[in-house]
């Protein structure tokens, strides 16, 4: 028989054997029990100042680690405080785990005014989420958490919460800690694989749309882009999954119109993990395509969303690529499809269209990713700055530019590159954020210099919501509630105790990106779009 703990303390030691070793949290009353298992499990504890930098922070180690990442947050405010980034994991298809505390299993749905009451608490994140529930006991406890690392490693990743009511948290648990097995990844139909083929050889001008879905396909990705000749085209969480210095590689430039008339000129479009949602597409309708799709998809669903696919293959995308690629090989199948020189004039067809403010971004974007080790990952706020970013700033290798497109979260790059440094502490990790998003979750500066993590905090300042007042100009609205009052960041970095930057050059803007990653804390370096050293005026 096992050693006889609480379950909050038995929750610690099965998220080990689940191989967690690291979770997201602010104590509070109503979870101690977790935190008293916490160090004999060997679960290393990272204090945040805000529970959305909890659920930010396990998002962005996630994204890094390939592992899930776990918060642990209070039952009321706690859950609802967490339930944005908890929004953008699920948006994201990023693997986190919510832990929670609730009342007590007798006081479910009375409201008797308990502190922190809820009346039904898995509804707030129900939407939000895979699934979200209530443990009444320790088995379902065990029972829910088997559940969600099953999800995580078989479907779609979306989060999952799971609350535990106070008494259950204290009652003893005598049961072994053991790890169910996985199911594992979705293989494709080889009907569906033969058909898939057929129209791949068939075209003369393939394309591929890769999503987020396809990091994880990368070798096959470009085995298959080698035999058939095919344009590749990533979402923003597709980028780099074929280095963006491939002859046959386009940017993240699906929203834009020389990039879309490509899509529409070919004869078979692949479309690899992506919903082609709004955020990538910024169209009213459906993306235009000039032949059958063939669509693969971890999500049944998606494949047979807005589009009418020729051919809707469910399956892991990196076992599907590789079964593709297995029969062209057979077949030692090669097909010239689009040239690298069509594709060269696309991308400059697109850099030729830039607005001005975007030709200043790109200015400031070069000199970022030159001054940028190799292996070095960004994760990005929303922020005029990062939406120009998302298309241009080059990767090579997949999750390289990590944002929170989908729900399009104010506060997300702070507390999500925190995490995703935590996850990998050799890695190099700039933070991109806006000086308005950046006042959604600065306080997590504080656990940033707690943890000493060398960071680069790019500071892009406008003084505005630019995004937003852009909108109102350009529909003659008045600028209401857009020019917000400032304080001096540096001032308040400082305070914090981060190591800050002014740059007044690009050489000088790259020496600070270059000292903040040689360092032993967080540099925030503040970037005025109004610089004088900036060649571009916007």
């Amino acid at each position: 028989m096992s050693e006889v703990m609480s379950c909050g303390s038995k929750l610690m030691h099965l998220l080990r054997a689940y191989d967690i070793d690291t979770l997201f949290g602010m104590p509070g009353v109503h979870t101690l029990e977790a935190y008293r298992g916490m160090d004999a499990a060997g679960i290393r504890h990272i204090g945040v100042r805000h529970e959305q930098g909890a659920g930010f922070m396990a998002d962005g180690y996630a994204r890094v680690s390939g592992k899930p990442g776990v918060c642990l947050v209070i039952s009321g405010p706690g859950v609802t405080n967490a339930s944005t980034p908890i929004g953008q994991a699920y948006s994201d298809s990023v693997p986190v785990l919510m832990l929670t505390s609730v009342g007590a299993t007798t006081d479910h749905g009375m409201g008797r005014g308990r502190l922190h009451e809820v009346t039904d608490q898995s509804r707030i994140t129900e939407p939000l989420t895979a699934f979200s529930v209530i443990a009444n006991d320790p088995l379902q406890v065990r029972e829910y958490v088997a559940r969600a690392f099953a999800l995580f490693e078989s479907e779609r990743p979306r989060p999952v919460h799971i609350s535990i009511p106070l008494d259950v948290f204290k009652l003893n648990d005598d049961q072994p800690v053991q790890r169910r097995k996985i199911r594992q990844r979705l293989a494709a139909d080889p009907r569906a694989v033969a058909e898939a083929v057929a129209l791949l050889k068939a075209g003369k001008r393939p394309l591929i749309i890769a999503g987020g879905g396809s990091t994880g396909a990368a070798e096959a990705l470009r085995e298959l882009v080698d035999m058939l000749g095919a344009a590749v085209v990533p979402t923003i969480a597709g980028k780099g999954v074929l280095p963006d210095s491939h002859p046959l590689a386009l940017e993240a430039t699906i929203d834009r119109e020389a990039t879309q008339a490509l899509i529409a000129s070919a004869d078979v479009v692949l479309c690899v993990g992506t919903e082609l949602a709004e955020p990538d597409i910024w169209l009213p309708g459906n993306l235009p395509m000039g032949g059958p799709m063939i669509r693969i998809d971890i999500d049944a669903a998606t494949l047979v969303r807005d589009y009418d696919a020729g051919v809707a293959m469910q399956a892991d995308s990196r076992l599907a690529l590789e079964a593709i690629v297995a029969e062209l090989r057979a077949d030692n199948f090669k097909a010239e499809g689009i040239s690298a020189e069509e594709v060269a004039a696309v991308r400059s067809a697109e850099r030729e269209a830039l607005r001005p403010i975007e030709q200043q971004h790109i200015e400031v974007l070069e000199a970022l990713r030159e001054a940028m080790p190799a292996d070095g990952v960004v994760f990005a706020d929303m922020t005029q700055l990062a939406y120009t970013g998302y298309a241009f700033y080059p990767c090579e290798k997949p999750k390289q530019w990590f944002f929170p497109a989908g729900f399009g979260t104010l506060g997300y790059g702070l507390p999500a590159g925190i995490g995703g440094k935590i996850a990998a502490p050799h890695l190099p990790v700039m933070v991109m954020v806006g000086d308005g998003g950046f006042q959604f979750t600065l306080q997590e500066l504080g656990t940033a210099v707690e943890q000493k993590l060398p960071m680069a905090i790019i500071l892009w300042n406008n003084d505005s919501l630019a995004q937003i007042r852009d909108g109102m100009v350009s529909r003659n609205i008045p600028t209401i509630g857009v020019n917000q009052h400032n304080p001096d960041f540096l001032k308040l970095a400082e305070a914090y105790g981060c190591l800050t930057a002014s740059p007044d050059s690009i050489e000088s803007l790259k020496q600070a990106v270059r000292d903040a990653h040689a360092a032993t804390l967080p540099t925030v370096i503040e970037i005025r779009e109004s610089a004088p050293f900036l060649s571009v005026r916007p």
